[in-house]
């Protein structure tokens, strides 16, 4: 079983505006349990995210070092609406799995684009299998892209390989008037490739291919 351990943050969303309230601000249609994408008014990456459905509450799941932004982006645009957010980071470990995880009790299990992410509680041990180094092989020779390599705040999702969590057609949320452009103009800029080698422009480097954000 190939499992990694991520650098992960967990919020937890409470109230019954939560689902809305998170579609209202990201790039795919969140009506349940899926991935999305935080943006700035520029269309810029705030963070890359897990929405989970966990009973009558909601999970975000994302990557540590981005959380206070997040953090900040989410709790000044809640107004009016029936939205509670709590950090759960620290009782809660996650990690990715690259095959189909068992179920587990106490353990959630989704499947997204990447793999399984599951997140566990922090009194259920469970042991990362593989290294780095074999963690950034595995999402080279499948072109995942991660935060703080591929994923950052410097760049739009169609840059970073997240074209495919940018929905069509919903309405309106901060960065998609930008978003919307790029794709009605065809003109998204930069994308994510695997190529030969390790150039110097190389995202995450690998032993003989390498993901690099290059205009194509």
């Amino acid at each position: 079983m190939r499992v990694f351990q991520l650098d992960s943050y967990v919020l937890l969303l409470s109230g019954k505006d939560s689902l809305q309230f998170l579609d209202g601000l990201s790039t795919n249609k969140v009506e349940g349990t899926c991935t999305t994408v935080f943006t700035k008014q520029n269309a810029k990456i705030i963070d890359m995210v897990e929405v989970i459905c966990v009973g009558d509450n909601v999970a975000i799941v994302g990557h540590n070092s981005f959380k206070q932004n997040l953090v900040g982006h989410l709790n000044s645009r809640i107004l009016q609406q029936d939205v509670l957010i709590r950090d759960i980071s620290e009782f809660n470990n996650v990690f990715i799995s690259f095959d189909q995880y068992p179920d587990t009790e106490n353990v959630t299990v989704v499947q997204t684009f990447r793999g399984w992410i599951l997140v566990v509680p922090k009194s259920i041990s469970i042991e990362s299998t593989m290294s780095d180094e074999e963690f950034n092989e595995h999402r080279i020779q499948n072109v995942l892209p991660h935060q703080e390599y591929e994923i950052t705040q410097q760049v739009h999702p169609f840059n970073c390989g997240l074209e495919h969590l940018v929905h069509e057609s919903k309405g309106c949320y901060v960065g998609q008037e930008i978003l919307t452009r790029m794709r009605s103009r065809n003109n998204t800029g930069k994308s994510l490739v695997l190529i030969e080698g390790q150039p110097d422009d190389a995202t995450t480097p690998g032993k003989t291919h390498s993901l690099v954000i290059r205009r194509i």
